[in-house]
């Protein structure tokens, strides 16, 4: 029988409300929380008296999970009705794709604006917040030619940000602007008409944290995993060796995005951590034919929301073909196989094997089974 925790009816709660919950469980990675859904089922883990004792949680990870906000929860609902923002829980079928490969994917995200944006293929631009006057013309001319083939994404920051941003609506193109705040806000402050003129020509805004909170400074670099989570390659044009720009950088080598440096001069210190990336590996970019070729198989004439979906459904495709082809997958037999064998054939670290198997899983190529995990036959 349904433990109708807190007073308040299961029947009264929705998918979102549990999605929130399992947000909400204090100090424990995605991973970990889709692992707990697929293990228990995402209702039951919290309306049920389900067994945690064996999982490894905290007392206050089980208290989280035995004693939810409802409460809380329904505001949270109800203040992202307030300012115009769509909650996008994990799997809905407006989550991002590309999202879902990244490592800590998050576990719902609040959207305002044209949530079409999100299914189409997107580049990320950023750099310093006090770029030059060179580093911001740059900025606004490529990200206003990439937006025929692109959506430009970037952080709403000062500087680069702010020009890709601009540069993609001066050509009448889209941009997607991930922010690290609450949507009810708007930091920096002066970029309050930026963010509604993205709206206003179908833009989008998003964020991984909930309306009423405030920017903080541990929030800036979980944005930019966003960025660069949602994007196909990440363009730097100008950044210091010590930026955020840098931590996107890292960020998108880390997912296998493809990583893009603008030069300048010697003597320019913002571009120090683009000399820095280039000498790393980062294609050197003078124009946007140079990003254009490494995504040949979806640039299009135009970017026509019609026409990209079908890309996108391709990339998807193309995705569920990639993880077909995964190495990962040959360490999965079509017998049980335990973790710590796969871990074994792998070679790879139990994180990143326990991640992997379940993207795997949630392409149905996988399928976690008492004892370990099976293959499953898709021919």
């Amino acid at each position: 029988m349904a433990d109708t925790r807190n007073n308040k009816a299961v029947t009264e709660l929705t998918s979102v409300h549990y999605w929130l919950a399992l947000k909400a469980i204090p100090r424990l990675a995605s991973y970990k929380k889709i692992a707990l859904v697929k293990k228990f089922g995402l209702k039951t883990l919290f309306t049920q008296q389900v067994d945690l004792n064996q999982t490894g949680l905290t007392g206050a990870q089980r208290s989280a999970i035995s004693s939810p906000d409802w409460h809380g929860l329904t505001k949270v609902i109800f203040d992202s009705q307030l300012c115009q923002s769509k909650i996008i829980v994990y799997d809905d079928p407006a989550y991002p794709v590309l999202l879902k490969e990244i490592y800590d994917p998050p576990i719902v995200i609040f959207a305002r604006g044209n949530i079409e944006l999100l299914s189409l293929a997107k580049i990320a631009i950023v750099g310093s917040r006090n770029a030059s006057v060179a580093g911001r013309e740059i900025a606004h001319k490529l990200a206003g030619q990439l937006t025929a083939q692109f959506v430009v994404t970037s952080g709403l920051a000062l500087g680069i940000d702010a020009q890709a941003h601009l540069g993609a609506l001066h050509h009448g193109g889209y941009t997607i602007a991930v922010v690290a705040t609450g949507l009810d806000m708007t930091y920096p402050a002066r970029h309050k008409k930026l963010q509604k003129d993205i709206i206003e020509n179908k833009g989008l805004l998003i964020s991984e944290f909930a309306p009423g909170i405030a920017p903080k400074a541990g929030h800036f670099p979980k944005r930019n995993r966003l960025i660069s989570g949602l994007s196909l390659g990440v363009l730097v044009v100008e950044a210091s060796l010590k930026s955020g720009s840098l931590i996107t950088a890292r960020c998108a080598l880390e997912q296998s995005r493809e990583v893009f440096a603008v030069p300048s001069s010697i003597y320019n210190l913002q571009a120090k951590g683009c000399h820095w990336l280039i000498k790393q590996g980062a294609k050197l970019v003078e124009d946007i034919a140079d990003i254009e070729e490494e995504f040949e198989d979806i640039v299009t004439d135009s970017l026509n929301l019609s026409r990209n979906k079908e890309k996108a459904n391709s990339r998807e495709k193309s995705v569920q073909q990639d993880l077909f082809n995964d190495p990962m997958l040959a360490s999965v037999g079509y017998e049980v196989t335990p973790v710590d064998m796969v871990v074994s054939r792998s070679k790879l670290p139990i994180d990143v094997v326990l991640t992997r198997l379940t993207v795997l899983e949630l392409k149905g190529l996988v399928s976690a089974v008492p004892g370990g995990y099976l293959k499953l036959n898709r021919g």
